[in-house]
């Protein structure tokens, strides 16, 4: 993978080729950023500039038969390890290893995906994955042999926010005390549910969003949009490069999201003073409880963006408003409805929402308790 493919991101390109080209490479690194923002295709471009000896900032200047290997990120010396869960032909001990086929088609066509992406190629969109202690035993076991090309090796844990206590507590000593000429590299969205006594121990790179026109220029590079389409979509995608990708295709799960947000919102506002409107509340907690988990909480964090949108619209921050209904719902009509009175409450509400569901709380229980919460803060008055 090539310095010059990855998009943005120019002064972390620099630091880390020139901490290669000085001999100063960290042994842990947490590379936090948002999805989108190319954490993990720079991760790849920085192993490769490790393992194959490349020079002068770019990955095709070494050993070439080595560069060839990350073409199909088949490099001995380079592992992966990310959320898994069982699935109909692997019933128990799921580890990252026996699912590289679908890992590797990930990188071929989504190298900016995001977790649903790959549980989605794995046909797990239903459950909750996680990098769990057969995990870390594996990392354990591979880091143990020696280089197959007798120099480094590196480990990249993508998604470590979703390792678990037991995996987090067994891979603590090697991380901290790694065997000579092992790196690893870990990858979050959210740094703040990584183990503390990890993320000491790791040399922290925060990935900013990427910028409006970063993102303009490449689909037009990539799908040949012209540029008034492509500006529009690089506003609607908020620095996702990922996300820009699914509005070209039509195929972002917002504008399933959407439906779902307004036909809650709608029912929200009807109950008040209607008892018939709690039997709809409680009909669209009933779909939605239906839904895989992660797909709930892709659901809910969506809410959370689209509520945030409406109160900067209803604060006159209208630069920052990337939101554009699509299903005819008016986000300046709903605006006014979301005010310094209630968005935190909405907010506590949509995060605990998340936390019982990720912690496999009853879904229809939830969502129904979230839902009448929600009809008594739509109505709050401003403070």
């Amino acid at each position: 993978m090539l310095f010059k493919d990855i998009l943005g991101q120019e002064h972390i390109k620099s630091h880390l080729t020139q901490s290669v080209d000085n001999g100063r490479i960290p042994h842990a690194q947490l590379f936090v950023g948002p999805e989108g923002s190319g954490t993990l295709p720079m991760a790849i471009a920085y192993a490769q500039y490790i393992l194959c000896s490349n020079t002068a900032g770019e990955n095709n200047t070494g050993n070439q038969s080595c560069n060839l290997k990350f073409n199909n990120f088949s490099h001995p010396d380079l592992h992966f390890a990310f959320p898994v869960t069982t699935t109909g032909s692997i019933k128990s001990h799921p580890v990252s290893s026996m699912f590289l086929t679908e890992w590797r088609q990930l990188l071929k066509e989504q190298p900016y995906g995001n977790l649903f992406d790959l549980y989605k190629l794995l046909g797990v969109e239903n459950k909750q994955g996680q990098i769990g202690v057969d995990e870390a035993q594996d990392i354990v076991k591979a880091l143990a042999l020696k280089a197959y090309e007798g120099g480094y090796k590196v480990m990249i844990i993508w998604m470590a926010e979703k390792m678990n206590t037991a995996a987090a507590n067994k891979l603590l000593k090697l991380i901290e005390e790694p065997p000579k000429q092992t790196i690893f590299i870990l990858i979050a969205e959210e740094e703040q549910h990584i183990l503390n006594t990890i993320r000491s121990r790791c040399q922290v790179l925060h990935f900013p969003a990427l910028a409006d026109d970063v993102i303009k220029q490449a689909i037009i590079k990539a799908y040949d949009l012209n540029e008034t389409e492509a500006q529009k979509i690089a506003h609607q995608s908020n620095g996702n490069y990922n996300k820009a990708c699914d509005l070209v295709y039509h195929d972002s799960e917002d504008s399933l999201f959407e439906d779902w947000f307004v036909m809650w919102v709608r029912s929200a506002f009807k109950a008040k003073g209607n008892k018939a409107a709690i039997h709809d509340i409680i009909t669209w907690s009933e779909d939605i409880a239906k839904k895989g988990r992660e797909t709930q909480k892709q659901f809910l964090l969506f809410c959370i963006d689209f509520f945030r949108q409406a109160l900067l619209l209803n604060y006159n921050a209208n630069t920052l408003v990337f939101f554009e209904p699509k299903s005819g719902f008016k986000l300046e009509k709903f605006a006014p409805f979301v005010h310094n009175g209630n968005i935190l409450d909405i907010y506590d509400a949509l995060e605990e929402a998340i936390y019982h569901v990720e912690r496999n709380g009853n879904s229809k229980i939830v969502l129904t308790d979230l839902s009448i919460k929600l009809t008594r803060l739509l109505h709050a008055k401003p403070s």
